[in-house]
């Protein structure tokens, strides 16, 4: 059962999400972070308290009604690379497998109005890297988005399908048929609490889930004041990969995307291009068992987590002196090799070989 102090965090508005996050990561129970928060930014509304608490038991009880699964910033299956981010969601209402949490994951996003060919690259990438074991992510919107879940779910894979509204509400409403392919298989996910209506403000807001989700972000055909370029600043403030595909100059449709490319993000034709952007990790994450302990025995960040002792991200960073940009990928060479484990709260430890 999760803690409604949880629930009742994710009510507050994004902007203190931020200081959510730090008193998190700072091992602060959700009832304590939440009094913290309230004491700081509302100390003359002792009532907001109460009906945040209220309101988060309304949630909690409709999620049950809906099969909706809540998952807790500190829950051990909670992508430790989305509880890495300033402004973790403090929980995720999910319905559908978490073992689509598992796979690494690629971002494939882009315009709403799309062109046909678009669509098509959108699909083909997703199922080739589907079928490489990548988890797909997009957001579930018409146009690129849905032509990258469509094609996950052609190949037999994972796709995660991140709301701007809660995760019982379907919209856009013909894409159910398409949503329910995804639950079979894959995640429906929203932070918003059940029964949030799709507003205008939520869907820039959830893009820093689909990027924080995912190793990379590929942009397919995004206009000038596309909300692709959202997620893909949102990467690189994460320090994740960006890559765009290129499009027609005639038509204007890409116009964004090609800003990207003129900007360093590597060119994408093929899943060939993600997989040597990401150096192989798809190959790797399937044949992990051959690196060996002497290799990752040597690296100088495992010194940075003593024997027996679970640490977050920011506290790998403080003592190793990488930014966490540059500290994620490392620590996901590191599980991949087996040296390190991920378990609750984003916190990673160092794995015991001597058995």
């Amino acid at each position: 059962m999760i803690d409604p102090a949880f629930v009742a965090l994710s009510l507050l508005p994004v902007h203190v999400w931020r200081d959510v996050g730090r008193r998190l990561r700072f091992g602060e129970p959700p009832a304590t972070a939440l009094d913290g928060v309230l004491a700081d930014r509302w100390p003359d509304r002792p009532d907001r308290r109460i009906d945040l608490l209220a309101r988060a038991q309304a949630a909690i009880d409709r999620g049950a009604q809906h099969g909706l699964e809540p998952m807790a910033w500190s829950d051990a299956p909670y992508p430790p690379a989305l509880a890495a981010i300033v402004d973790p969601p403090p929980v995720l209402w999910m319905r559908g497998s978490r073992a689509a949490l598992e796979p690494h994951a690629v971002a494939i996003v882009g315009s709403r109005a799309a062109s046909p060919y678009a669509l098509d690259v959108a699909a083909r990438l997703a199922a080739d890297l589907a079928s490489r074991g990548f988890a797909i992510v997009s957001g579930l919107a018409r146009g690129v988005d849905s032509a990258a879940h469509r094609g996950a779910v052609s190949a037999g894979g994972s796709t995660i399908a991140v709301m701007g509204c809660g995760a019982d509400v379907m919209y856009p409403p013909e894409h159910a048929p398409l949503a329910a392919a995804i639950e079979a298989r894959g995640l429906i996910m929203s932070e918003l609490v059940p029964g949030t209506r799709p507003l205008p403000q939520y869907f820039p807001q959830r893009n820093r889930i689909i990027s924080g989700l995912s190793r990379a972000v590929v942009i397919v055909e995004a206009g000038e004041r596309s909300g692709s370029l959202i997620t893909a600043r949102c990467a690189l403030e994460q320090g994740r990969d960006v890559l765009a595909v290129p499009g027609n100059v005639l038509s204007g449709r890409n116009r964004g995307g090609h800003a990207l490319l003129r900007d360093g993000a590597r060119i994408v034709e093929t899943a060939d291009d993600i997989l040597e952007e990401l150096d192989g990790v798809g190959h790797r994450a399937s044949s992990s068992a051959r690196a060996t302990a002497s290799s990752a025995s040597r690296d100088p960040l495992l010194a940075c987590l003593p024997a027996g002792e679970a640490c977050d991200v920011d506290q790998i960073a403080e003592r190793s002196g990488l930014t966490i940009a540059h500290l994620l990928p490392r620590l996901f060479e590191l599980e991949l090799q087996g040296a390190v484990a991920r378990i609750g709260g984003g916190r990673f430890v160092l794995v015991d070989r001597s058995c």
